[in-house]
């Protein structure tokens, strides 16, 4: 090989690594570029409902209750090995019985998360006539977990610009039912909280559902009407987080996605991941339903069920994409 060709290879050799190392970079930053704009405009949850936590109790027909603390561990682990999220929301019946104990040590799992996490009351953790009153039970929260407020059951924050998440209290403590309420007080703070927050998304916390996944006369939010009245004053997406009846279901009604999360501890042992993406005209919805790690566990949890395709669902209610419109004042 004559030293002239030499050179001319060596110098173009030099260039198309220059070349290809400047569109690498071009590339990276364009794809940095659009993570970060996701970011700015994405919401990523993941919802826990139903955990019945215990640390004494054997299963019964329908919960593994003896398996709730591996349930819960398996969870945790998902969450934070699965991608970053904005939030973790359990939302309501942490504990399978209202102890202080109980929830003392449901919390000692919870505070593995990596995630800022919250939560809201369901009717399996507060006691009429025991030392898990609400009061007792916010208390409990507050002091392991300062994001949780202490003065209130419910409450509201933004976990970025653009979104607002209203947590609400859904529970009757003043006598024995698994029917839920949220009083007017609490009404009309959800109004205000909606008036000044006209331009954000909403996501509603809630434990009883504001929409049912099935009926169920015995356990329905007594004033789910009112309620919805109330969120259809919002003009822009509103996203309900919704658990209670252990089942699988997502129904849309015009900008309200309506997401019925199942327990932990009934088929099929799941966890919702719920990603939420703002566009200027429309936002988008992303539906998973993240099953538990436990298969053993999983299947014969399933064996206890009589009707194991109503906590399930259809796929639409399990992974599915849903479509909304913005509105532009």
């Amino acid at each position: 090989m004559s030293k002239k060709f030499y050179k001319k290879s060596k110098r173009e050799s030099f260039f198309s690594k220059f070349i290809n190392l400047v569109l690498t970079l071009a590339v990276a930053c364009a794809i940095s570029s659009q993570v970060c704009t996701a970011a700015n405009n994405n919401l990523r949850i993941a919802q826990v409902s139903d955990a019945h936590f215990s640390t004494f109790e054997k299963n019964t027909s329908y919960k593994f209750l003896e398996s709730s603390a591996a349930l819960l561990d398996d969870v945790i682990f998902q969450i934070n090995t699965s991608g970053a999220y904005d939030f973790v929301v359990f939302t309501g019946d942490l504990v399978n019985k209202p102890k202080e104990s109980e929830l003392k040590s449901f919390i000692k799992h919870t505070s593995k998360l990596i995630y800022p996490w919250y939560a809201i009351d369901g009717n399996h953790d507060i006691a009429i006539d025991g030392p898990l009153t609400k009061a007792a039970f916010r208390e409990i929260l507050h002091n392991s977990n300062k994001q949780i407020p202490s003065n209130s059951n419910y409450y509201a924050f933004s976990p970025k610009k653009g979104f607002r998440v209203i947590c609400l209290d859904s529970i009757i403590d003043t006598r024995i039912t698994t029917n839920g309420e949220v009083p007017e007080k609490q009404l009309n703070w959800l109004q205000d909280e909606l008036d000044k927050h006209k331009k954000d998304i909403i996501i509603i916390c809630i434990h009883v559902p504001v929409e049912e996944p099935y009926s169920s006369p015995d356990h329905n939010l007594l004033n789910e009407s009112e309620v919805k009245k109330i969120l259809k004053t919002h003009k822009n997406p509103v996203i309900v987080l919704q658990g209670h009846y252990h089942t699988t279901k997502v129904k849309q009604d015009g900008n309200i996605l309506y997401v019925s999360t199942p327990s932990l501890v009934t088929y099929p042992n799941s966890f919702r991941v719920v990603n939420i993406n703002s566009n200027k005209k429309k936002v988008i919805v992303d539906v998973f339903l993240k099953e538990t790690g436990l298969k053993d566990i999983q299947t014969r949890s399933k064996l206890r069920l009589l009707n194991s395709s109503l906590t399930y669902g259809e796929e639409k209610d399990r992974n599915a994409t849903y479509e909304m419109k913005k509105y532009k004042e």
